[in-house]
């Protein structure tokens, strides 16, 4: 069985993405790559791109890709609350068609209501997916603390693991698969080397080996995604090589 593989478009480099026109332009390439979808992300849409997502809806739907929709943005805010922009980004995430909208944690507490969520959710069409980033927030315990409470409560939430991010919050990404595997609907892939400047994201064959090892100890159902940087002079190529390789 093959994996749905998506591409996340900064993965071509914030500043390549402006270059080429904007995230539109990559989607040719992501199609001839023979990936199944893409993931659009809010911080590379310009103000004018907010306006036009059902166009961009449109674009993804007629080169027959699948979309997910990534915002910077927190699940809960630093004071332990709700982000109230949540009504919106849902908005944006069924104006471009997208299955999934992925946030980070954010500052969840154990004290936190979820009920306001489970009832927000219950009204979407789009599925959300929690992922751990580089911060403290994206470490292994609140992320089993929420996911615990999200399964006790039935909330439908799921994991964006990323396998690489453990690296900049100095955890065992093996040890924090064994706890959170079952949670897990969506897999960034990307492994990390260190420099004097600190950790930067590589590709899975290019950095530490485990990555085959930390995949198979994730679920083998569900979509990954390429987030490590795709570089050359044809890019269809380089995209399609990745492609196959996580397939």
């Amino acid at each position: 069985m093959k994996h749905a593989i998506f591409v996340v478009t900064a993965a071509y480099g914030n500043g390549n993405v402006l270059t080429l026109g904007g995230q539109h332009s990559l989607l040719p390439i992501i199609a001839r790559s023979g990936a199944a979808g893409v993931e659009i992300r809010r911080e590379l849409l310009t103000k004018t791109d907010l306006k036009r997502l059902p166009a961009l809806h449109q674009a993804i739907s007629g080169y027959s890709l699948r979309c997910f929709y990534s915002a910077p943005e927190a699940l809960f805010t630093p004071d332990g609350s709700l982000n109230t922009l949540l009504p919106r980004l849902f908005t944006e995430a069924n104006q471009l068609g997208a299955e999934r909208l992925k946030l980070s944690l954010g500052r969840y507490s154990t004290a936190a209501d979820l009920a306001p969520l489970d009832s927000f959710l219950a009204g979407q069409q789009v599925a959300l997916t929690v992922e751990n980033d580089q911060t403290e927030c994206g470490t292994l315990a609140p992320l089993m603390s929420f996911f615990h409470q999200v399964k006790v409560e039935g909330l439908p939430i799921t994991m964006t693991f990323d396998i690489g991010n453990w690296h900049w919050v100095g955890q065992e990404a093996l040890e924090a698969a064994g706890h959170l595997a079952a949670h897990v609907g969506y897999i960034h892939v990307k492994t990390a080397v260190k420099d004097a400047a600190g950790w930067r994201a590589v590709p899975p064959d290019a950095g530490e080996d485990g990555w085959r090892q930390l995949l198979a100890a994730l679920p083998g159902n569900v979509p990954r995604g390429i987030e490590f940087p795709l570089e050359g002079e044809d890019l269809t190529a380089v995209t399609r090589r990745f492609v196959s390789l996580l397939q």
